[in-house]
């Protein structure tokens, strides 16, 4: 009770004497005696808006600075199977409806195709193929048909009716549905000749393989060698696809490239060690083929660039083999799963759950996708699962070149203002020091500079000069151009502010004791005006950036591949581009505007703390 006592008689003296608790508080701080910093910070740190900025600044720029560690950027990077791909993360992702009913699956390019147990069909993923194309709609001629097999291409889906009859939907304008005379005859007769064994579809072209060994392709004959040498129709166990080509596995073991453009094709020469080797399995990437021979050893030939020939050691012999775009799966005789090849959207990681001993009834492959249906019927799953910010219209990651984007054009803009304030600091000391002639003189350059327009004189320069240098000397012509041609404003400001430190005492006092002019300006007076330099240093870096962007938008700035920013908007200025591929200007341009703002509020907040009179006009 004493001490409730002497607390209250404590605030009854306090405010007798000395007002309310508020008043109290605001004397007490009226009376603490405060460094100009302490009090720069505390006016900059008060406000919303600067807080919101640093923190969306700070973000960004972590962002720009690490996630290149995680999201690498290969400049050579292209594919054409991945081109305009919206946002999405839903490419492996099999409908529920589906899951322990799974009769069978085709994977395609960025897509599913399932079929139940109930004989429905189900599609899933980014399905659409053009604007008006969609493998999602699935003609009813084909949900009305009890299908006994299908496969899914880069464009298209095939699929087998019971009846013998063969469907095919989704991109068909290229020959896709067009089959030849005696496959019609064959599907009509629908006999020994027409019993399918094997359906595979790819770029543009399909194959069929009938029991007693006749091969039918089809498709676009410009883009496939889709002919077959006469000597080895009816003596095919099975056919594997590339992009292009295709290879065939004979009844009696052996391989052979049995079309027509055998010459300078890296697959027609078959290696040594297969000759006179039985094959048990074939499988083929878009560029390579491989086959296992009959003690479960698996050869790879062709045009291996992701890594297709770094063949793993295995557990046990290879019991079949699988291919997508540009990896391979092997699942061994003892219930392991081992990928190998490109890696890119992680193809090849098997899962712990499937990798050793799992049981698995049946395993699927596409373009980067693995499926892997269980005895139980669940499906585990790896591969590309989307783009989280979709691709460009060459099948990049837009994220990937987004991040990396960022940190060129940070950087650029960073380089850039520390040439422009090297300059104006420099120049406008000297100006507002010695006055006279030499600020006659750097004033008449200022005007000069100042006075030229910009953008286009950038324009020029980089056209005239840039067309010599490669993309890394490019980038850093931009930023001496900003740099030389951006000091003007910097030099102004210094010399009016010396030009008002001059006057003081504490100069005066520095001349008289002998110091030297140069060490006076700026080792005296500069940093009494380092507050407003920072302000219009941190202005300047959104300035340089938007310049950066500007230039590389109308395409004479840092020239693709390599990405910034501005190169990313490039494709704004396509309706197409602007109506159906948002997301290839809408994040870019998000990102950037966000960044500038944050900078800009960060300056503007700089600005008031450094002048808080500023802010009352």
């Amino acid at each position: 009770m004493a001490k409730k006592k002497g607390f209250f008689l404590t605030r009854w003296f306090k405010r007798a004497f000395l007002g309310s608790d508020q008043e109290v508080r605001d004397f007490m701080q009226e009376e603490q005696v405060q460094t100009p910093f302490r009090t720069m910070a505390h006016n900059f740190f008060s406000k919303h808006t600067v807080r919101i900025g640093l923190i969306g600044f700070f973000l960004i720029f972590l962002f720009v600075l690490i996630g290149p560690r995680f999201w690498v950027l290969d400049l050579s990077d292209q594919d054409s199977t991945l081109t305009n791909l919206p946002p999405s993360s839903n490419m492996m992702d099999v409908p529920k409806e589906l899951k322990g009913k799974i009769a069978d699956i085709a994977a395609g390019r960025t897509y599913g195709v399932g079929l139940d147990t109930d004989g429905h069909l189900h599609t899933w993923g980014y399905t659409r193929i053009t604007e008006k194309i969609n493998i999602a709609d699935i003609p009813d001629e084909v949900r009305n048909a009890d299908l006994v097999m299908f496969a899914a291409g880069e464009d298209h889906v095939v699929a087998l009716g019971d009846d013998g009859q063969l469907y095919v939907w989704g991109n068909t304008r290229l020959q896709q549905g067009q089959f030849s005379s005696e496959m019609k005859k064959a599907m009509k007769a629908n006999d020994a000749t027409w019993d399918i064994i094997q359906l595979e579809a790819s770029n543009q072209f399909s194959a069929a393989l009938s029991s007693d060994g006749t091969l039918y392709l089809w498709g676009n004959t410009n883009v496939a060698d889709i002919k077959l040498r006469k000597q080895y129709q009816g003596n095919i166990a099975k056919v594997a696809l590339t992009s292009n080509e295709y290879i065939c596995l004979l009844k009696d073991g052996t391989v052979a490239y049995t079309g027509f453009k055998d010459k300078g094709s890296a697959f027609a020469a078959i290696p040594e060690n297969l000759q006179g080797v039985t094959v048990k399995d074939i499988a083929a990437t878009s560029s390579t083929m491989a086959a296992v021979t009959e003690d479960g050893q698996v050869v790879v030939w062709g045009n291996a660039k992701n890594g297709e020939k770094n063949i793993p050691a295995f557990s046990a012999p290879v019991k079949k083999l699988y291919a997508g775009r540009f990896h391979y799966t092997a699942w061994l005789e003892n219930g392991d799963v081992v990928s190998w090849g490109g890696n890119k959207y992680h193809q090849t990681e098997v899962p712990a759950s499937v990798a050793h001993g799992a049981n698995i009834r049946e395993i699927y492959t596409g373009n980067f996708q693995n499926y892997a249906v269980m005895e139980d019927g669940t499906v585990e799953t790896w591969g590309l699962k989307g783009f989280f910010l979709g691709t460009d219209g060459q099948g990049r990651d837009l994220l990937t070149r987004i991040v990396n984007g960022g940190r060129v054009t940070m950087t650029v803009g960073a380089i850039s203002v520390i040439i422009a304030t090297i300059i104006g600091v420099v120049l406008g000391g000297i100006a507002g020091y010695f006055g006279g002639k030499a600020d006659m003189l750097i004033m008449r350059i200022a005007e000069i500079v100042g006075g030229l327009p910009f953008i286009p004189f950038a324009m020029i320069l980089s056209a005239v000069i840039g067309s010599r240098l490669d993309p890394t000397q490019k980038m850093y012509l931009i930023m001496v151009v900003l740099g030389v041609l951006s000091w003007t404003g910097t030099c102004r400001l210094v010399r009016a502010q010396i030009l008002a430190q001059r006057e003081m005492e504490y100069v005066t006092a520095a001349k008289a004791m002998g110091i030297k002019e140069g060490t006076i300006v700026f080792r005296h007076i500069l940093p009494n005006v380092i507050s407003l330099l920072l302000v219009s240093m941190t202005l300047d870096f959104a300035t340089c950036m938007l310049t950066e962007s500007s230039l590389s938008y109308l395409g004479f700035g840092i020239p693709l591949p390599t990405p910034t920013w501005g190169n990313l908007l490039t494709g704004a200025n396509n309706s197409i581009v602007i109506q159906q591929y948002w997301w290839q200007w809408v994040f870019p341009a998000a990102i950037f505007g966000i960044c500038t703002i944050c900078i800009n509020m960060i300056g503007d907040g700089l600005r008031d703390a450094v002048d808080p009179k500023s802010a009352e006009r």
